[in-house]
């Protein structure tokens, strides 16, 4: 931004390129602003950081998994029994609620 102690200038072609200077800041700066209140662009960009961190370790966890075919079917054994768990669990306590 400009000095506000600066003294004006006494050429108008110095003074009009000042105020197309200024102009474009400020126009910079109302693009910076608006789009730091842009909430649905943002939750936009974060939701596309999210995905292309979750495809990165999707990737690593497939190279992974091709090392070690073994450990990969006991962890999926394992995360759908708790599944099979919790699914359970609920099933039981709504079926005791209806009762109640």
């Amino acid at each position: 931004m400009n000095n506000p102690t600066k003294s004006t200038p006494a050429d108008p072609q110095v003074l009009r390129a000042e105020i197309e200077r200024t102009r474009a800041e400020l126009g910079q700066t109302i693009e910076a602003l608006a789009a730091k209140t842009d909430v649905k662009a943002r939750a936009k960009h974060a939701v596309a950081d999210v995905a292309d961190t979750a495809r990165a370790r999707a990737h690593v966890m497939r190279a992974r998994a091709s090392q070690r075919p073994g450990r990969v079917v006991a962890i999926v054994a394992a995360g759908l029994s708790v599944v099979a768990a919790i699914g359970y669990l609920a099933w039981q306590r709504a079926r005791t609620k209806t009762y109640a």
